[in-house]
């Protein structure tokens, strides 16, 4: 996790294997990467910075890696809540994810507005959209793959707690909606449906002191329910049919699709109370986060939603420990039958990339040698394929050794046979977070 101390450019980079030759676009990978000098105390903090990787034609074009030029990044030590307790949305680190949409690059944090990049990862400035979004933005919108729109969301510390946003497909807002929850709660992620929006309010919830001493403003509550929320997508607060469910936190949603008898299936990497207070403890800086901590159990897991009865059925997908699921992005909302996730302790204790056949209940994994832990793994669909999972996934992997990390690009069909191609980086790349396949047609909006 130690950050990189600067930014860095190299072209044409050495790749073993063959990259497939219809792979032409960016790979851009964000992550918190504090200033020297400055240690960030907790994982989620410090100024971001997204490595790149640029493939046409079967070759690795060139990797750079550059800080997102928000105040975090530029010395700028405004404070994020002002003095009249309102906050500055643009004070923020945008660390989290980078998204393409409407031709634009945004790299995304929760607690602030995005920030827009162009493709050589310079940073043009926060974007809100023609002054028309006011709360911040989630890292994890999701787009319609049918209308091309973009759902997300914003929660706030104070009133209201939960707003939400849709942009068009052309980049334009087009709704804002507040939505009513029990408290301030750090809702990381969401989903949508095809007809329906499913909230996450959950027993992570602000706590006063920890924003008084400057620390991460969430912790554990004990007295908060945990409840998923089921909106349609023309509906509003009053609309929501919350349903309780285990206690338990989620930061990562698979998807959610929609069954033929009107209930809905939802899928995400599920915390235990105590999994997600050990985790939390460990990665806020208060101790050394042990092997224990940082392979602390989780699971893909099902709640089968019905909104008519208010009920929830839950089940374990898998026994593996996991997180940072992803899917092929053209199913978002829709029915889907592979989740792509990252695992720890898998065979014999090593680390690797998982692959879940939800159809069968089959596992496909990728396991990576003693020292080398996987990022998560982004599909990139075969551009003729008739299969959901005619495609490639990327990673990058980087080694506790400190060595220089490598770009895996593996075969979707076939976790088990290995890399079809790494593209050997210059440097080390720090453990991350959450990245994009960006291809040139996205780009021209």
């Amino acid at each position: 996790m130690a950050p990189v101390p600067d930014e860095h450019t190299t072209h044409t980079l050495p790749t073993t294997g063959a990259l497939p030759p219809e792979l032409t676009g960016r790979y851009f990978r964000n992550g918190p990467n504090p200033l020297p000098g400055s240690p960030a105390g907790h994982w989620f903090t410090g100024a971001g910075m997204i490595h790149g990787v640029r493939i046409s034609d079967g070759r690795a074009e060139w990797y750079r890696n550059r800080w997102i030029k928000t105040p975090a990044a530029t010395g700028d030590d405004r404070p994020f809540l002002r003095e009249d307790g309102t906050v500055d949305l643009t004070a923020t680190s945008a660390n989290t994810h980078v998204i393409p949409h409407a031709g634009r690059i945004l790299a995304l944090v929760e607690a602030g507005l995005p920030y827009e990049l162009t493709p050589d990862l310079d940073t043009v400035g926060p974007c809100d959209f023609g002054g028309q979004l006011t709360t911040a933005m989630t890292a994890h919108p999701k787009e319609d793959p049918i209308t091309g729109e973009l759902h997300f969301f914003g929660y706030s510390l104070r009133p209201p707690f939960l707003t939400y946003h849709v942009l068009s497909a052309a980049g334009e807002l087009i709704r804002s909606t507040p939505i009513d929850v029990l408290g301030p709660s750090m809702m990381h992620d969401f989903a949508i449906t095809a007809n329906h929006v499913l909230w996450l309010d959950l027993p992570m919830t602000a706590n006063p002191e920890l924003m008084v001493t400057g620390g991460m403003p969430f912790a554990w509550n004990d007295n908060y329910p945990a409840r998923i929320g089921v909106m349609p997508r023309n509906g509003s607060s009053a609309d929501v049919r919350w349903i309780e469910i285990d206690s338990c936190y989620v930061f990562h949603v698979a998807n959610a699709a929609e069954n033929p008898d009107g209930t809905i299936a939802f899928d995400a990497v599920r915390y235990t109370p105590a999994m997600i207070q050990k985790v939390w403890h460990g990665i806020g800086g208060h101790a050394e986060l042990t092997d224990a901590q940082a392979n602390a159990p989780t699971s893909l897991h099902r709640w089968v939603l019905d909104p008519v009865r208010g009920t929830a059925r839950e089940s374990a997908l898998g026994a593996e420990s996991v997180e940072f699921p992803t899917i092929d992005d053209g199913l978002t909302g829709l029915p889907n039958r592979f989740v792509y996730t990252v695992g720890s302790n898998l065979a014999g204790g090593v680390r690797g990339i998982v692959k879940y056949d939800l159809r069968d209940g089959s596992t496909d994994r990728h396991l990576l040698e003693d020292t080398w832990q996987p990022g998560e793994a982004v599909f990139v669909p075969a551009q003729d394929g008739d299969a959901e999972d005619a495609g490639w996934l990327l990673s990058v992997i980087s080694s506790d050794t400190g060595a220089p990390s490598e770009l895996l690009v593996l075969d979707a069909t076939d976790l088990a046979a290995g890399p079809v191609a790494s593209v050997h980086l210059p440097r080390r790349v720090p453990s991350g977070f959450h990245g994009s396949w960006i291809t040139d047609a996205e780009l021209a909006g």
